[in-house]
């Protein structure tokens, strides 16, 4: 084991109908007034929207609507979130949704502690030294930010994603109910499905340090969510499975899983980011098509870690065999394999190369990741 500090003051608190008590949280910290950033008017039509409005009505907090924020968050709508904070002075942001929500209700709470523009903090011309608090009601399962400092934004004028991360974007409270998650479509339930099991193999695969434990809790991880993904696609109303499926993709990226490993990196985000910005496909559909592309390349370098998770993740023995059945359990499920099933096409591959170099570089990987290399792993997603 490697050296490590791990810090984590996100509360989490887990279960049905714990979204009643989002006030009691807020009012324990003195807030007064909040942005409530969310998503779709899918919140409204549910009920979730009158109840959050009466847990925060019952400790008199006020509120300020700031609504429509999509998938794949935009920067643009980010700057709108900043300047109704300022303008109303809110001393909060709660985030009522999914991975997209929370990352912007990050930004937007980074931002309007900051003088500049909001961008310089994603593209490295500022670092974000403060931010005002965060709260948070998860409504999907995929991206681990209720549990981590980060967010990932894509600027929709330059079609750059970039990724900030600050200790003061961990969230104070993060509220996770199952149950608000059985709406969740068929396609975004197995694109978060991917979308935890990137994460949890970027470090397992490159890291130069790896110990067994966290090599076995990424393993184990996996498990739980192969597993509670084929139990929901089978009865989306399978409350155990929404559980675990929802607690695994919390551990996968709250850093849990990467203490005592070192000399890791992000290659297959690095590589994802510039398909979401350039084609706006989901993160986890491009995930599950550049992960078995990208494994087909690195394999090589890591033979003894491809072996093992061939064999403790799939039950088939060597690495090749267990990049295969990765890859036909995406099949299985129903999310991409296959760049043109995104709509991608081998003419486009040259302009995803350019984007991801600006990407390599924020994530310090660009030595490795040269044009060829890239085009070399994007061609096995043909």
């Amino acid at each position: 084991m490697e050296n490590f500090t791990f810090f984590n003051p996100t509360r989490i608190e887990f279960g049905t109908g714990k979204d009643q008590l989002i006030g009691e949280h807020l009012a324990e910290h003195g807030i007064k007034k909040v942005l409530l950033c969310y998503g779709s008017e899918r919140i409204k039509r549910e009920g979730l929207f009158d109840v959050v409005s009466k847990s925060l009505s019952e400790k008199g907090i006020a509120w300020v609507e700031c609504g429509g924020i999509v998938s794949n968050p935009v920067i643009s709508r980010v700057r709108e979130g900043i300047a109704l904070a300022r303008q109303h002075h809110v001393d909060a942001i709660l985030s009522v949704g999914g991975g997209s929500v929370l990352d912007s209700s990050k930004a937007i709470a980074a931002g309007v502690c900051y003088d500049g523009e909001v961008w310089d903090l994603f593209c490295g011309k500022a670092r974000v030294e403060s931010a005002l608090p965060l709260f948070a009601i998860l409504t999907l399962a995929a991206t681990g930010s209720e549990m981590n400092p980060s967010a990932v934004v894509t600027n929709d004028e330059t079609q750059e994603k970039f990724f900030i991360s600050a200790a003061p974007l961990f969230p104070k409270v993060s509220i996770v109910n199952p149950a608000l998650m059985q709406g969740v479509s068929r396609d975004y339930l197995v694109y978060s499905a991917s979308d935890v099991i990137a994460h949890l193999i970027e470090s397992y695969f490159t890291a130069t340090v790896h110990p067994k434990l966290p090599s076995r809790l990424v393993e184990s991880l996996i498990n739980t969510v192969t597993e509670t993904t084929e139990a929901l696609l089978i009865d989306p109303a399978n409350y155990e499975a929404r559980a675990q499926f929802a607690w695994a993709a919390t551990l996968a990226l709250n850093g849990l899983t990467y203490s005592g490993a070192a000399g890791f990196s992000y290659p297959n985000h690095a590589i994802e980011h510039s398909l979401s910005a350039l084609f706006n496909v989901p993160h986890g559909a491009g995930l599950s098509v550049i992960v078995p592309a990208w494994m087909k390349w690195y394999l090589d370098r890591n033979p003894a870690q491809f072996e093992r998770f061939a064999k403790n993740v799939f039950g088939v023995d060597g690495g090749e065999q267990g990049i295969a059945a990765l890859q036909a359990w995406y099949d299985k499920i129903g999310t991409p394999t296959h760049l043109p099933q995104l709509g991608i096409k081998e003419i486009d591959l040259p302009a995803i190369v350019e984007n991801v170099q600006r990407n390599v570089r924020i994530f310090g990987i660009a030595e490795t990741y040269t044009p060829e290399v890239v085009t070399a792993i994007l061609k096995n997603a043909l």
